[in-house]
């Protein structure tokens, strides 16, 4: 992947990677299914490929997060599968954790890669320092970010981020090399 050195330059400061879920972890689409009593549980879909990405970037050292509109047992439980170190559910307005977020985690906004779909993201999209925006996302979100995804949301956008990410901070090249290695 080709990119500028002004892209580099921002992805090479990344500390902590925060992502939306819906449209970003997910394809954004909500499924409602029966349980055994009938009452109906919310479920979504998460792409494994964006999950491995996850582990490669806590393996080099990068912190993960996600703040979310929506919230539910489901995204607990993924998350918890995940690893994510900051986990912020029902939380339409965003800026709020944000805040709480960088202050628990003493980082600053040019620490922070944010990926985001919707204008909900916005707030905090224009403060990171590394704004991401993935391939479906809304096209309003173009003006305010430093990276568009070739990849839609829940389908790799998460994992071609930290590709980007850790290809910058020289931290992508031994994850190859151990996979590419003879056995």
């Amino acid at each position: 992947m080709s990119i500028s050195t002004e892209l580099r330059k921002r992805a090479r400061r990344i500390k902590l990677l925060l992502m939306d879920i819906d449209g970003v972890l997910t394809d954004g689409r909500i499924y409602f299914v029966p349980d055994h009593q009938g009452r109906l549980i919310e479920t979504k879909a998460f792409h494994p490929r964006d999950g491995l990405g996850i582990r490669y970037a806590r393996e080099a050292g990068l912190k993960t997060g996600v703040i979310s509109g929506r919230g539910g047992p489901v995204v607990k439980h993924r998350m918890k599968e995940l690893g994510i170190d900051y986990v912020y559910q029902n939380s339409l307005e965003k800026l709020g954790p944000y805040r709480d977020l960088l202050r628990e985690a003493k980082l600053k906004d040019e620490d922070i890669c944010y990926i985001g779909d919707d204008l909900v993201d916005l707030p905090i999209l224009k403060r990171a320092g590394l704004a991401v925006g993935v391939g479906d996302g809304h096209p309003y979100l173009r003006r305010h970010v430093h990276y568009w995804t070739k990849n839609a949301g829940g389908m790799g956008a998460v994992r071609e981020t930290i590709e980007l990410i850790l290809g910058a901070q020289g931290k992508l090249e031994p994850i190859l090399k151990y996979y590419l290695r003879d056995l």
